[in-house]
């Protein structure tokens, strides 16, 4: 059964994940102290590298792992609000975007899809949790989807209850601002198993599972 993926969502020790003030000069928008301990070659693999296997580098390759979609908000594709500029621009990742799956993008003001030589496509629509998924599951082909965040979208998707897995990195800074991740989610860790893996890099990953659905009885 194809399952909702969220990888690699780094989180800091006060609760946020993202900055608030995305500008073309601060993609990060005043978290970039959450991605020091990142890395991002491994994100395909861990043979990428001629390196150590340490475990963060083993979590952060299962990104692209059984992955046909991803799922992304707009905050993470550019840093534009409210109807699109003729700007020509095609996300922060230049003529090669990582992906290499089709990518839906949630916005308010759906456009023409973009596609690249590489295999990644980005979709733009206006869509609930449900429906993007949908999308979503379709272009995958079978495979899983990932969600690939921000920390809003990945927050709205945990409350339509439509995330199978979520891997947290807790990383020991504070922040003190930005954009939260588990607002308005009591009780959530209910409806998953959560292990918690502490490591020598100082990073705190958090690995949530969907529990089963109970079984019905006759």
């Amino acid at each position: 059964m194809p399952r909702t993926r969220v990888h690699n969502l780094f989180v800091s020790a006060d609760g946020f994940a993202a900055g608030d003030h995305v500008t073309l000069e601060r993609p990060i928008g005043g978290a970039e102290a959450l991605f020091g301990r990142f890395d991002g070659r491994v994100i395909d693999g861990v043979h990428g590298i001629d390196e150590p296997v340490t475990l963060d580098r083993a979590l952060f390759s299962l990104w692209g792992q059984g992955v046909g979609a991803e799922i992304m908000g707009r905050r993470k594709y550019g840093p534009q609000t409210g109807e699109w500029p003729d700007d020509g621009w095609r996300g922060w990742w230049g003529d090669a975007p990582p992906f290499l799956t089709p990518v839906v993008v949630l916005t308010h003001y759906p456009r023409e899809s973009i596609e690249f030589p590489n295999g990644t496509s980005f979709h733009f629509i206006d869509a609930t949790p449900e429906e993007a998924l949908r999308t979503a599951q379709e272009a995958a082909g079978g495979l899983d989807v990932r969600l690939g965040g921000g920390p809003t979208s990945v927050r709205e998707f945990l409350r339509a209850d439509r995330v199978d897995f979520l891997h947290v990195a807790i990383v020991p800074v504070v922040l003190g601002g930005g954009i939260r991740l588990w607002d308005d989610l009591a009780g959530l860790e209910e409806r998953f198993t959560v292990e918690t893996i502490g490591w020598a890099s100082g990073l705190t990953h958090q690995l949530w599972n969907r529990k089963p659905a109970p079984a019905r009885g006759r």
